[in-house]
């Protein structure tokens, strides 16, 4: 399939050509190939370049992913909305997305399942935050009522969490208006005043807050103290035909993640190889909680708010969309 046919499926994620395309079985045809290292099945990630992505890129770089017969080839992506149509589509074998994404897109039709968790809320402070300028009014969660928020995807993730926080701090959720700017461009927003508020992750989130702008809310840990943020995903049609690429690349992340979290070092060094963050910024930043399990409270609360919120239509199976 063309690469200019997959990009032109990002925008059809909700109708019946989509969901016919993962009936097809539209994932890539991983194996050896040209330019791949010989011996290893070759593969394709999509990720976001953000500090969450971190124990991907430094398991590529110890060779667990070779040590588990995988080539991996890490595609940047702009959040989970992203992915989703292009693990559907075959640009990607695996990818990262919030756990919103595949409720969505499972919630469409569309048959996709985790396999490895990614990231987990580090608490307060926390990865990623709403801010707004300094010299705003907003003071509380409950203050974002009738203001204008930045996501980096919409009915996602980031507003399901916000919403749920200002209604927990007595504002009206209802009244928030949320607008689509990815987190490169968010610190520019609030600053430039085009928003009154956003979502931001690190590495992102450390230079708005070096530059000035307020921490509202840590919207994630705000939620759920343990909250699972987002993880690696494929589709159903992979899971079934290609058992053996998907045990190895479930073998490979969960090694990463374990040795992310207990080398916190070496995974602020490899945040600088993979955005434009110094040695010295990174050492400040908030890493999240790297873990293999995923906390299946934390989980459900998440898929209830986003029903509640009409992100979904319908409770999402967790059994069917979980590892």
């Amino acid at each position: 399939m063309k690469r200019s046919v997959k990009k032109s499926m990002l925008a059809g994620l909700a109708t019946l050509s989509v969901v016919a395309l993962s009936a097809c079985g539209a994932s890539s045809s991983a194996s050896p190939a040209a330019g791949g290292k010989p011996g290893l099945t070759k593969i394709n990630v999509g990720v976001i370049p953000i500090v969450d992505t971190a124990p991907i890129w430094l398991g590529k770089k110890k060779g667990f992913f070779a040590a588990e017969g995988l080539d991996i080839t890490i595609e940047p992506t702009t959040g989970g909305a992203a992915s989703v149509p292009g693990v559907v589509a075959g640009s990607y074998d695996f990818a990262f997305g919030n756990y919103v994404s595949v409720m969505v897109a499972k919630d469409k039709g569309l048959d996709l399942k985790y396999v490895a968790n990614g990231d987990s809320s580090a608490g307060s402070p926390d990865f990623g935050a709403v801010v707004v300028p300094a010299d705003s009014p907003i003071k509380t969660p409950a203050d974002l009522a009738g203001k204008t928020v930045a996501v980096n995807n919409l009915a996602n993730i980031g507003d399901t969490t916000i919403r749920s926080v200002v209604e927990k701090a007595g504002g009206d959720a209802s009244k928030i208006k949320f607008v689509e700017v990815a987190f490169p461009d968010a610190e520019a927003a609030v600053k430039n005043k085009q928003v009154d508020a956003a979502l931001i992750l690190d590495p992102f989130l450390h230079s708005a807050v070096a530059h000035g702008e307020r921490v509202i809310t840590y919207n994630y840990s705000a939620f759920d103290p343990k909250l699972d943020v987002a993880g690696y995903f494929t589709t159903g049609d992979t899971i079934t035909n290609k058992p053996d690429e998907v045990k190895e690349f479930k073998a490979a992340m969960n090694k990463s993640l374990v040795y992310a979290q207990a080398h916190p070092d070496e995974v602020r060094q490899i945040v600088t190889t993979y955005t434009k963050m110094t040695a010295d910024q990174v050492k400040a930043i908030v890493l999240p909680a790297y873990r293999v399990d995923i906390h299946g409270a934390g989980m459900k609360k998440l898929g209830d708010a986003a029903l509640r919120y009409g992100t979904i239509k319908s409770a999402p199976d967790l059994k069917a969309m979980l590892p």
